[in-house]
């Protein structure tokens, strides 16, 4: 690739004399407050798909410039620099590398949402350059990437502001507060439902990139496969390499939410994944159905997704068990109750609502401030909340294939996800039409997980699944 790689840029400002300003003190942000009437300006990393929310959430702010659309793909930057400019009354500059933005003393912030295998590496670099970062969710691709940010963000006093939104959401504060303190009862189980129709990815032939799309710096860190049609854009969520699933995608909102009821201290001790890709063949990597289960000790939790694109619309559901009843869509329903009582305040959906807006003026207001702890979700959240994502999808993919006539002993010890699994296969049978005696699943591997070094206990295999080897000139 003719750019450099990050090293090798840093040793191109040290020679010219820019080094200290761009690594540490590039911008007015570098620790110091910014008042209410100084600019923040910003630069937009990703802008085909959630990139134009943030187009759109930071164009409408006071005092808040978008300087830079960044993406490899340059057939988007006339019609994305038109929409800003009608927003704004400015044209931002339009530029196919980061790197570009990073050597931009003016540059405060920059907003990220591309592909999840870029999310640590730009974060990461953002903060050596001094620049605050506003990351979508998953914040990381690997676990190990995830502790590297919270480091990069402690060592060069950054603003890092993770995008799950709901947490910007007040009602959610105070309803999960509740189930957290044992209003109540006991929280037992907390448990996730994801159904989000999705379609095949079909299968594509490899054929030359578009010659507008710098494919080699999309690709960036990932290894270098060939191009194809059903890539580049969105669909690499489906592929190991650039995305992690659902189960990290939405997910990750719902993982963050879960995370938010139970003690502050809890954390996972114990994963075990299954599920398989049903009623299609492409060349996607990544479960369509899965089912998943935690055990934090005291609580466990469990995530169930469904992604058939002729199954129901959309849902997405939290419900908490505890020792007393249960807690859906903000009804609390005791044991031998079938009438819920209605939960003063809480969603009644059952679900945040989306706080986009504010979740995005608390990032700015953090950047004027330089007080991190008030972040709704900063990067320390942002990995907690990955790292649940990645310990499912590592049991998973160290799975083996087994009958469905084979029930997961695994999901035993949680009445919760033995009934989810059986849901499971209802599900299979009345939406897919899949053949439960001639058909398997992947049951994955039952892992420990030490918080605390990050690490899995007795698993040499897994531990090799926490880190990803970035290509050279990406590291």
């Amino acid at each position: 690739m003719a750019s450099p790689n990050r090293r090798q840029f840093f040793q191109h400002l040290a020679a010219t004399g820019f080094a200290a300003s761009a690594t540490i003190s590039g911008t007015k942000s570098s620790g110091q407050v910014i008042g209410a009437n100084d600019r923040v300006r910003v630069a937009i990393a990703g802008i085909n798909g959630r990139g134009q929310v943030h187009m759109g959430v930071f164009g409408a702010m006071k005092n808040v410039e978008i300087t830079h659309l960044v993406d490899p793909d340059s057939r988007l930057f006339a019609s994305r620099s038109a929409a800003v400019q009608r927003l704004t009354g400015k044209k931002p500059k339009c530029v196919q590398d980061i790197r570009e933005v990073l050597d931009d003393q003016s540059v405060d912030a920059v907003s990220i949402a591309t592909p999840n295998h870029w999310h640590a590496l730009m974060t990461i670099w953002a903060c050596q350059a001094g620049k605050d970062v506003y990351v979508e969710k998953p914040c990381s691709h690997n676990i190990s990437e995830g502790r590297r940010m919270v480091e990069a963000a402690q060592k060069f006093n950054r603003i890092v502001q993770h995008g799950t939104q709901w947490r910007s959401d007040p009602k959610w504060q105070t309803y999960t507060t509740d189930i957290r303190d044992g209003k109540y009862g006991k929280l037992q189980t907390a448990n996730i439902q994801i159904f989000r129709p999705r379609k095949s990815i079909g299968i594509q032939n490899p054929v030359p990139p578009p010659r507008e799309l710098d494919y080699e710096l999309w690709t960036g860190p990932a290894p270098m496969n060939p191009y194809r049609t059903n890539l580049v854009h969105y669909r690499w969520h489906w592929m190991w390499d650039y995305g992690d699933g659902e189960i990290a995608n939405l997910g990750a909102h719902e993982f963050e939410m879960a995370r938010w009821a139970m003690p502050e201290t809890a954390n996972p001790k114990s994963v075990v994944s299954l599920g398989g890709r049903y009623g299609y063949e492409d060349q996607a990597d990544t479960p369509n159905t899965q089912l998943t289960l935690y055990d934090f000790g005291d609580t466990k939790l469990v995530c169930q997704q469904r992604g058939l694109h002729f199954d129901k619309p959309l849902k997405m559901s939290i419900d908490f068990h505890t020792d007393e009843g249960r807690i859906q869509e903000g009804k609390f329903y005791p044991h031998g109750k079938e009438q819920g009582e209605v939960i003063e305040g809480a969603p009644p959906s059952g679900l945040p609502q989306d706080y986009a807006r504010d979740h995005f003026q608390n990032f700015i207001d953090c950047v004027r401030s330089r007080k991190s702890e008030d972040l709704a979700s900063d990067v320390l959240d942002g990995h907690r909340t990955a790292i649940l994502a990645h310990l499912g999808n590592i049991s998973y993919r160290l799975g083996d294939q087994t009958s469905f006539r084979n029930d997961p002993q695994q999901l035993s010890e949680s009445p919760i996800a033995s009934e989810s699994f059986e849901a499971m296969k209802h599900h299979l049978v009345d939406v897919a039409g899949v053949n439960l005696a001639k058909a398997s699943y992947r049951i994955g591997r039952s892992l420990q997980f030490d918080a605390t070094t990050e690490t899995f206990v007795d698993s040499p295999e897994a531990n090799q699944l926490l880190g990803g080897n970035n290509r050279p000139g990406f590291d």
